[in-house]
């Protein structure tokens, strides 16, 4: 069975796919933040969910990219797991 990250590492050879990668940065960065939050908090996703007023398969989606959350999802987020949330603008 091949693993992600060496599929990841034979695609990122193709320009076209590096350029798709590189424009969903963001969104990965912004689900690692969420699962890292999570973890800090030593909360699995059932346990957030839980605190957080919704559901396990919420989180999940969360943490995957797949939906963009709100500012209120964020902010929820970062009562649920005790921490403060901080949105900037930096320079590009």
């Amino acid at each position: 069975m091949t693993k992600v990250s060496e599929l990841h590492r034979e695609w990122s050879k193709d320009p076209e796919y590096r350029e798709a990668y590189d424009r969903l940065e963001p969104e990965f960065a912004l689900a690692r933040m969420l699962i890292e939050a999570r973890r800090r908090a030593a909360l699995t996703q059932a346990e957030l969910a839980e605190r957080m007023e919704t559901t396990q398969s919420v989180v999940a989606r969360l943490e995957s990219g797949r939906i963009h959350p709100s500012t209120r999802t964020l902010e929820r987020i970062a009562r649920a797991t005790g921490t403060r949330l901080r949105i900037s603008f930096d320079p590009a």
